[in-house]
């Protein structure tokens, strides 16, 4: 029973994200999260583009209350709009502002935006970036694909799987569809097969300055003249 319910409860989770994520196509927002309080269920929205989820006096974020009080029976749901840090490295703002451009001044100079929009995910410090253009309203006599790479991409292994960020959408058009592909591999991922050199002369000096200096006996033939002379001294004056 007990199963059940969390099942129903992430499933429950799994359509608001869903239904947000279409009220808010083409408004730049990256993911969606569900936090359950003792107030109520909060809903926090990430988007490079927080104007664009808020609206005009806060339309957007009010129509989605109602709608989500309504539809899927929340009692006090709360909507917060959370910044994204780097929106050129989170591969839904980079498919969202595509799409967004390619609905605005149509799809003639999808290789232009393809080119400029990987500069800048290089540019923001991502060790490898892919970006794939295609479907039946790219320009020419068929249904085309492009691809726009750049860096160190990896398309398979635990590294694949588990650490490149990856988003698909659909921008709608006159002619038809085009689907967009991201993707991404974050600067702070650690690659395996990454080589460092090492200076082999460095690693010695350091080596040497780590080791600690072994105070040596000075012996009385080895000590200056000086030095012995006031040790006579002060046996003759102990004798005294």
């Amino acid at each position: 029973m007990i199963e059940k319910k969390f099942v129903k409860q992430r499933l429950k989770e799994i359509e608001i994200q869903n239904f947000v994520a279409d009220k808010l196509s083409n408004s730049g927002h990256s993911r969606i999260e569900i936090k359950h309080t003792p107030l109520g269920d909060k809903i926090i929205i990430y988007s490079g583009r927080p104007g664009l989820i808020v609206g005009k006096k806060g339309e957007n974020i009010k129509m989605l209350t109602t709608t989500l009080r309504t539809k899927f029976n929340l009692e006090n749901p709360q909507i917060e709009i959370g910044g994204v840090d780097s929106p050129m490295l989170d591969p839904n703002s980079v498919a969202d502002r595509i799409v967004y451009s390619l609905e605005k001044f149509g799809p003639k100079r999808f290789k232009f935006l393809g080119y400029e929009t990987l500069k800048e995910i290089m540019k923001a410090g991502a060790i490898g970036a892919e970006i794939v253009i295609g479907g039946v309203g790219v320009p020419g006599a068929r249904a085309k694909s492009w691809r726009f790479s750049a860096g160190h991409l990896k398309k398979s292994g635990d590294i694949s799987a588990s650490y490149v960020l990856r988003a698909t959408t659909v921008a709608n058009l006159r002619r038809g569809a085009i689907g967009i592909k991201i993707s991404i591999i974050p600067p702070e991922t650690i690659l395996p097969d990454k080589i460092e050199l090492k200076d082999i002369k460095e690693e010695e000096k350091k080596e040497e300055k780590k080791k600690p200096i072994r105070k040596r006996k000075i012996k009385a033939e080895e000590m200056p003249k000086e030095k012995t002379e006031e040790k006579k001294e002060n046996g003759n004056n102990k004798e005294i």
